[in-house]
């Protein structure tokens, strides 16, 4: 590995090609040529069209749905990069599929962020940027360098621009509510930033994408709710935390925001739907996952994270430090 490579090159996988355009945008370079295509029988074809030799490479690719197939461009793009004899090659994964498989639940299971980051290191990644880790232990599970970026900062910004006619001194009138006790932790350092009170969501999951609301711990009566969270799948969870806020704890107003919006389609059905359908004033993402081709609802808008992964990206390059961002 070269330290510090003699030019910045950021290529693109298919995952969210948009998204590092807008990256290339903010860097003022233009997106590294490549083709990423399948052959008939399903198997990942990678080029590089252009001299990578000495560079420092930034491979932009979120493991979104499909998961599987967009791991294999990321793996295979990184082992091209190190075939063609680049400086640094840095896995830029705004979202990092595999998250929730951080641990055995119970005998006999896989811990699938483990094996996902053996993949990547062992595919010639030097190093992996990403933001809003499921679990921060996963830094560990890589022998090298992470930098998991948080999405806080953008939503914290976003709000106070929003209600900041509505709010007062003590901002007694807001609060920030955790959909479940494990994001506890994300959702106290969001309302450290935005300076509002916390309250929880108390639930009891079922099975698994299921969930069942018990209790509202903390006062969130006539308070305008923010939901903060990392993830929305199904967004089961995330309508059942608001229909309590409302119902239980009296609410004047719920509103969402999350870092990565899978926005599954499943047996529980349409998440775009559910959040549409749901009391939910608005759900804010950002475009870590690019949202669905047919969403047309007016309830989910994203914010752009490609200046921070693009400040981000810099630092690197510059050897300079990238938590004083946040």
């Amino acid at each position: 590995m070269i330290a510090h490579g003699k030019e910045i090159k950021v290529f693109s996988a298919n995952a969210n090609i948009p998204f590092a355009q807008n990256v290339c945008t903010e860097l003022g370079l233009e997106l590294g040529r490549s083709t990423v295509k399948a052959f008939a029988d399903g198997e990942i074809s990678v080029s590089i069209n252009e001299s990578v030799r000495g560079c420092d490479v930034f491979v932009v690719q979120s493991t979104c749905k499909p998961v599987n197939d967009n791991l294999m461009e990321l793996l295979i793009m990184i082992d091209a990069f190190r075939r063609a004899s680049a400086g640094r090659i840095t896995a830029v994964i705004p979202y990092f599929g595999y998250a929730r498989q951080d641990r055995k639940a119970k005998g006999r299971d896989p811990i699938s962020a483990k094996l996902v980051a053996n993949l990547i290191t062992r595919a010639g990644a030097d190093r992996v940027l990403t933001m809003d880790l499921h679990a921060a232990q996963i830094q560990g599970f890589f022998d090298i360098p992470v930098d998991n970026m948080l999405g806080n900062p953008l939503f914290a910004n976003y709000y106070r621009l929003k209600f900041d006619d509505q709010r007062n001194d003590a901002d007694d009138n807001f609060c920030v509510v955790s959909p479940d006790v494990g994001s506890v932790a994300r959702s106290r350092a969001f309302a450290a930033k935005v300076h509002m009170g916390l309250a929880i969501v108390d639930k009891r999951r079922q099975r698994a994408n299921t969930s069942e609301v018990m209790n509202i711990i903390g006062d969130v009566r006539d308070k305008i709710c923010i939901l903060y969270d990392d993830i929305v799948d199904t967004a089961g969870s995330l309508v059942h935390a608001a229909e309590a806020i409302k119902t239980i704890g009296g609410a004047k107003a719920v509103y969402a925001c999350a870092t990565h919006g899978v926005l599954s389609v499943g047996d529980s059905g349409n998440a775009c739907q559910k959040v549409e359908d749901s009391c939910i004033e608005e759900l804010v993402l950002l475009d870590t996952i690019p949202m669905p081709d047919d969403y047309h609802g007016k309830c989910i808008r994203q914010l752009s994270a490609a200046p921070t992964f693009a400040k981000a990206i810099t630092r690197i390059y510059n050897e300079t430090s990238i938590s004083s961002l946040f």
